[in-house]
């Protein structure tokens, strides 16, 4: 297209490390950017006080093995993209007072981060690029004024509601917004809320690998569902009641006691004492590999996002109801702002009322012709679709 992006540098400041285990937004667009352009992905710096953690995950380990010189700084992944880990440590900010004190040790760490930055773009010979900022609103605040780029994105894919967020983000992402010259987001009530700080906010969709989730592949039966009657109304996930609405699903299941539920994850304490446990048709599996997913969702008759809204939820694009529609499952969710994208693929409900008739609905319905359409519109969120509108928004 027109809008195509080619043969440019960027530069990645990820909050989530490279080496991380689980999938990250940044990791994926940096990949799919490197395709056409060279591509420097700098992992978050450790503090001083995270240092001396006792922590094996591979993200730790191999920052913590580049402060202590045992792994180079610079790692060439593919020949358009690098990733950089800092030599150094940096001052721990964020328990902090908000205000100048904070602004003053965060500039401190933000200068020694970018001037060592500096040094590793005269080496790659990037002299003129991009700068994508991800979440990182603390250690990425000062990286325009001290990286000057040609362009400046950052990219919002949480509502960042932690108390080590909490504390001083509400002040500085809108200046962040402000000063960058785009700002995207993965979903459509993400980017409506800093509107106000810069009118080029823009929603770029989520994108998926759904390599994975394929409705082609015969999977065989889990063993702990065979003993289960049809038909199943499914859920799978972290089930947890900062984002799922267990009285809702007390209700469904006791009104619609002619089905089952079976909800496959690992529970908060609160669903684990929850009355759901009481009900004769309510199921709960356990939390099950990565690998395993698609063989449970393949062998529901209806896949449920039960969310409870909140600050957490309303802005968040669930993936899993992507996995869910990829095998062409009927899929019903609570309404929210980003869920209005999939309208003519999922019922979209809001009270127990709405979900008992759309389960019934659901079972009745289905045909090959939606399952086609579902799994088709699925594979519309790529990450190629999700970088190329960014790249239509950018102006050069």
């Amino acid at each position: 297209s027109k809008d195509m992006i080619e043969g440019k540098n960027f530069i990645f400041t990820g909050l989530q490390p490279w080496d991380i285990s689980i999938g990250s937004n940044a990791k994926d667009i940096a990949q799919e950017v490197a395709k056409q352009n060279k591509v420097l992905y700098i992992n978050t710096p450790l503090d001083k006080k995270t240092c001396n953690n006792q922590d094996d995950s591979p993200e730790f380990i191999q920052r913590k093995n580049v402060i202590f010189g045992k792994s180079p700084v610079l790692r060439q992944i593919n020949p358009n993209l690098w990733i950089l880990d800092y030599p150094f440590t940096v001052w721990p900010v964020s328990f902090l007072p908000d205000g100048p004190i904070f602004d003053w040790v965060n500039k401190i760490n933000n200068k020694r981060m970018y001037s060592f930055v500096q040094k590793i773009l005269k080496q790659l010979h990037f002299d003129k690029y991009i700068l994508f900022i991800d979440n990182d609103i603390y250690r990425s605040f000062y990286a325009r004024e001290m990286l000057q780029p040609t362009y400046s994105i950052y990219y919002r894919r949480d509502n960042l509601i932690s108390a080590y967020w909490q504390k001083h983000a509400p002040r500085l992402e809108p200046l962040l917004c402000k000063k960058s010259d785009l700002v995207v987001a993965n979903s459509i009530q993400l980017a409506e809320a800093v509107l106000p700080y810069n009118p080029k906010s823009f929603d770029i969709g989520q994108g998926l690998n759904l390599s994975q989730y394929n409705h082609c592949t015969a999977y065989p039966m889990p063993k702990d569902l065979e003993s289960i009657p049809y038909p199943v109304v499914g859920y799978i996930g972290w089930i947890t009641s900062r984002r799922l609405d267990a009285d809702l699903l007390y209700q469904i299941a006791q009104e619609c006691s002619d089905i089952n539920y079976v909800l496959v994850g690992k529970e908060d304490d609160l669903f684990k004492g929850h009355k759901l446990h009481t009900l004769k048709n309510v199921f709960f599996l356990g939390e099950k590999q990565q690998t395993q997913v698609p063989a449970y969702i393949a062998h529901f008759d209806i896949c449920i996002n039960p969310q409870k809204i909140n600050e957490i939820t309303i802005g968040n694009y669930p993936r899993k109801i992507d996995e869910y529609l990829a095998l062409g499952k009927p899929v019903i969710a609570t309404r929210t702002k980003t869920m209005s994208i999939f309208d003519l693929h999922v019922w979209n409900c809001t009270n127990t009322d709405e979900y008992i008739a759309a389960i019934r609905e659901a079972l009745q319905t289905n045909n090959p012709e939606k399952i086609l359409q579902r799994i088709k519109f699925a594979h519309t969120h790529t990450w190629k679709n999700s970088v190329d509108k960014m790249y239509s928004y950018i102006n050069l």
